[in-house]
C-alpha cells in the first residue's frame, strides 16, 4: 500500500472561494492524499495547538476561522511549529493578497511551509506573495490577467508569462484567474500520476478541462 500524503492549503482572510476550493476539489480526489487546512493569519499564530487527545474536546483551541471575499468562513488550524515531507502547498489569490502583501511575517510563513514542499502550487494572485517572498526568482509564472501588472511589480526577477492560462517551471505550478486554478490542479495530477487519473477526475465533477497551458482566452 502506498503511503499516505499530506497537501497543505494556505488560507487568510479575504482569500478568493474558488481559488482554493477548485483546486482543493480536484486535489482532493487523489487517492491516499490527507489535506490539512492551515491559517496564515498572523492574528492567531498564538493559538493554542493541542495534538493528541480527544478533537471534539480541544476543537475550540486549535480551530481558527478563516473567512474568504465572498463570506464562507473555513475552519483551520495553525501551522505546526515543525512542518515535513508535505506533499504539496497550494496558495490561493484574492483581495486579501493587497493587504499581505508587505507583511514580513505572513511571508516569512509562507516561506517556511514551502521549504517543506515536493510541490509548490498558486492560483491568481497567490503569486504576488509568492514573488514578494522571494520564491519565484530566477522561475517562469504567472498570474491573473487583470492584477498581473501589479502582480509583475513584486519582483523584476521573475520571467513572467502574461499570456499562459498556467505555467510550470520543474516543481512550481502557478495559475492565471480563479477558475484557471482547477485547470492547473489537473493538469498537476496528470504530470504525477497520469493522464487517466486526471480525466477521470475531470469527468467526475463534470468539468471541461483546458489542458492546453497555452489557451488562454481571458488573457488581455
Amino acid at each position: 500500500m502506498a503511503a499516505r500524503k499530506t497537501g497543505a492549503v494556505l488560507l487568510f482572510d479575504d482569500f478568493e472561494t474558488l481559488d482554493a476550493f477548485g483546486p482543493v476539489e480536484v486535489l482532493g480526489s487523489i487517492p491516499g492524499l490527507e489535506l490539512k487546512y492551515w491559517s496564515l493569519d498572523r492574528n492567531n499564530s498564538k493559538a493554542l495547538h493541542r495534538f493528541g487527545g480527544n478533537r471534539e474536546e480541544s476543537r475550540d483551541e486549535i480551530d481558527l476561522k478563516v473567512q474568504s471575499v465572498h463570506g464562507v468562513k473555513v475552519y483551520t488550524e495553525p501551522i505546526p511549529e515543525e512542518v515535513s515531507d508535505l506533499f504539496f502547498v497550494l496558495l490561493p489569490g484574492g483581495r486579501g493578497t493587497r493587504e499581505k502583501i508587505d507583511d514580513n511575517e505572513f511571508l516569512c510563513s509562507i516561506k517556511r511551509v514551502t521549504r517543506s514542499a515536493e510541490y509548490v502550487l498558486s492560483v491568481c494572485t497567490g503569486s504576488a506573495l509568492l514573488a514578494a517572498a522571494g520564491l519565484l526568482d530566477g522561475r517562469r509564472a504567472t498570474s491573473n490577467n487583470k492584477a498581473f501588472e501589479w502582480v509583475a511589480s513584486q519582483s523584476g526577477d521573475v520571467d513572467w508569462q502574461p499570456e499562459s492560462r498556467w505555467v510550470v517551471d520543474h516543481t512550481l505550478y502557478t495559475s492565471s484567474g480563479v477558475s484557471a486554478g482547477i485547470d492547473m490542479s489537473l493538469a498537476f495530477v496528470r504530470d504525477v500520476y497520469g493522464s487517466d487519473q486526471a480525466r477521470d477526475i475531470a469527468d467526475s465533477i463534470e468539468y471541461v478541462w483546458n489542458n492546453d497551458p497555452d489557451y488562454n482566452p481571458f488573457r488581455i
